[in-house]
Parts: C-alpha cells; structure tokens; sequence
C-alpha cells in the first residue's frame, strides 16, 4: 500500500471511532473487521499464515454468541487449538466456519468448500472461503467467492467485507452517515441488544430522526440493504429535508458503483447550500475513494459551517487524521 493509500485508509478507519457516531455500544459488540494485512493478501498471494477470521455477531448477548467471541479472540493471538475446542462444542454455521479455520491449514479449504455447497448464499463462509483461498495461493477463486458472497447475501458484514476484498485501493468497510444529532441520553444508557430494539420502534413510529437513528445503526451492525431502507424512507417523508437526503445518497453508496451515491449527493450542495451534513458527507465519501484534497476542501466547509457540532467535530478529526499522515 502506498503512502497515498495509507493516509486515507488511516482516516477512513478512524470515522468507526469519531466522536459523536450514533450507537457507539452496539458497535462495540462488533468483532474487528479483516486487517489491512488480510486485505493486502488480495494482492500479495499466500501469506503462509493462518487467514483472518471475522465473526460477527452483532448484538447477541446468549451464551453460545459470548463463547464464540472468545474463541475469536483466542484465534486472532494465535491460540487455535483453544479456539477449536470452542468451536467444536456448537453446530451453528459460525462455529462451523471457526472450526474450519481453527483447524489451518489441515483440510481448512476443503471444509469450507463442503459448507459452501450446502449453504451457498452465505456471505459469511464464502467470505472465509476466500481468504483460505487467498492463503493457500488461489487467489483468482477467492475473488470469484467474495462475489458470490456480495451477490448473494448483501445484507450482512461478512459481504461488506468481501466487497473492500475486492476493492482494496477503497478504504475498508462503506462510510457511514452520521447524523448531526446525538442518540438521546435515555437510549444510549441501554444494553446494545435493547438500544436497538427501542431504535427500531422509533423507525416504526415514521419519524424521520427515528429512521436516521435506526439506520444509522443498521450500518454499523453491517446491514447496509436495510440500512438504505430505512434512509430512503427518512428522504420520502421529509423532501425538503437536506439531512434525510444525504442519508438516503449516503446508504447508496458501493464500491463496485459508487458514483450512484455521488449522483444523488453532489447536486444537494446547490440545492442546500448551508447544510453541514451535505457538506461532510461530500468530504467523507471522497476520502473512502482516495480524492483526498476534493476531500479536505468539503471538509473544511463542513467545519467553517459549525466547528463545534457533532459534524464539525468529526469532520476536524478527519483534517487532523489528514495533516498528520504521511504524503
């Protein structure tokens, strides 16, 4: 990766963590996303090391949800033989994954493969097929499985995952909207099991902030379908509303189109020219596909309209991220 690359990968990475993102809880319950070094594997060939594993179980909370996050752990510091046992004591798809790969590289891609065929429209395996395959030198099938995956299960991490596989001069993941309102103090207080189920009833009630909250969240729980959704309900109930039309070009963003969401979000800047979100987002969408001096003009825009806003603030963290990066 070169410098260039890395500066925006760094920024775009730190916007997970930006002061002011909504549901910060429910993201923490999140396992970390494949590494850069498991993304460089696109391009690198086989590693001869173990490939990554990503198991994301959004907010489940059950017994079996918290071993397998321990067993994750176990397996990204290298203890496998830990995490196998685990693994081996569920029959759920991801512990059938963990095992799979607990087990490296003894019969790892064929293990795979078998669940492959039996569940063909999982992202989650054929996310992990694809990094086995990369691992072991088949670089071309891996690319071929994390199509499929996007293809046909879009709406779960393990796809957005195989899509910044695919796209790795992209910054990893998809940008996220951020609202220019914080999650109330009531919510926020909540387990993230319970912050999203009371996020979910307020996008029922058919309030614009509701939607935007809970879609939002969506997007960082890796439900990118669902959270268009809901943004592109939020801009049909509110046309004159410049934040639910950012949401809505927002959640239309994907690496393989991503002038779609440009299409929809650049004519918003005539048509709400003192909107701080039109602006941010501009900046922040830019810098996921590495333009990043357009990037640092819409974000000091973005800045100059409130520097003390949630957006401000984040979008002065994004400038700072740019400054201090090497060129």
């Amino acid at each position: 990766m070169n410098a260039r690359a890395r500066t925006y990968l760094i920024v775009a990475l730190a916007a997970v963590g930006a002061a002011g993102l909504v549901v910060a809880t429910v993201a923490f319950t999140r396992t970390n996303t494949p590494s850069a070094g498991a993304q460089a594997q696109t391009t690198v060939g086989p590693s001869g090391r173990a490939p990554a594993l990503v198991l994301d179980l959004g907010v489940r909370t059950d017994p079996e949800a918290v071993a397998l996050r321990r067993a994750n752990q176990l397996y990204r510091t290298g203890k496998r033989k830990a995490a196998a046992r685990i693994f081996l004591s569920y029959r759920s798809l991801p512990a059938q994954v963990g095992a799979a790969l607990a087990a490296w590289p003894s019969g790892t891609v064929a293990r795979l493969q078998r669940l492959a065929d039996r569940h063909p429209a999982s992202a989650l395996v054929l996310l992990h097929l694809g990094l086995a395959e990369v691992a072991s030198g088949q670089t071309a099938a891996a690319e071929a499985a994390w199509r499929q995956a996007l293809a046909r299960d879009p709406n779960v991490e393990a796809a957005v995952q195989a899509e910044s596989l695919l796209h790795p001069r992209f910054a990893p993941g998809r940008p996220p909207f951020v609202p220019s309102f914080a999650v109330p103090a009531s919510i926020a207080r909540l387990a993230p099991p319970r912050q999203l189920a009371v996020l979910e009833l307020g996008a029922r009630e058919g309030r614009v902030r509701g939607k935007l909250l809970y879609g939002s969240a969506l997007q960082r729980l890796g439900r990118p379908v669902s959270a268009e959704h809901e943004f592109a309900a939020a801009a049909r109930l509110a046309p004159n509303d410049a934040e639910g039309q950012v949401a809505a070009a927002v959640g239309l963003f994907s690496k393989t189109k991503p002038a779609l969401a440009f299409s929809r979000l650049g004519p918003l800047a005539s048509r709400f020219p003192r909107s701080q979100s039109v602006r941010f987002h501009l900046g922040e969408l830019l810098l996921w596909i590495g333009l990043l001096d357009k990037a640092r003009g819409e974000l000091r825009l973005a800045y100059a309209a409130g520097p003390t806003t949630i957006l401000g603030r984040t979008a002065h963290q994004f400038l700072l991220q740019l400054t201090s990066s090497p060129k």
